[in-house]
């Protein structure tokens, strides 16, 4: 499933509320690119964090996965590596929950990526 594209109004609204972001983090920050670099960090972060959840809490969610589907990856049924497998979500927008995850292989994941329109 695609993703959501914003209309041409909220890209508008999307830009100019980054430009305040930005305005807002030279207010704080002023002529200190270290204190600069660090807020546009810091806010990166805490919004990937809103995205995609923490990673213990992905880690954890991978354990889940792999156990329940015996160690094999969702989409050909080959062995899961013991690391890189990839916890793809069915629809992004719905978040890294079990319902909405599969663990696969990277050659799978690539596959996946391809048909989807993203690689």
């Amino acid at each position: 499933m695609a993703n959501r594209r914003l209309t041409e109004d909220e890209l508008t609204q999307a830009n100019t509320l980054l430009a305040l972001i930005r305005e807002r983090i030279g207010d704080l920050s002023g002529d200190d690119a270290e204190l600069r670099f660090a807020y546009n960090r810091k806010i990166a972060k805490e919004l990937t964090y809103d995205e995609r959840g923490k990673p213990m809490w992905r880690r954890k969610l991978k354990a889940v996965k792999r156990k329940a589907q015996e160690g094999k990856c969702a989409q050909c049924g080959e062995a899961l590596p013991e690391r890189n497998a990839v916890l793809d979500r069915f629809r992004a927008s719905a978040g890294y929950t079990a319902a909405n995850t599969q663990l696969i292989c990277e050659p799978c994941d690539r596959r996946i990526q391809t048909q989807r329109g993203f690689a």
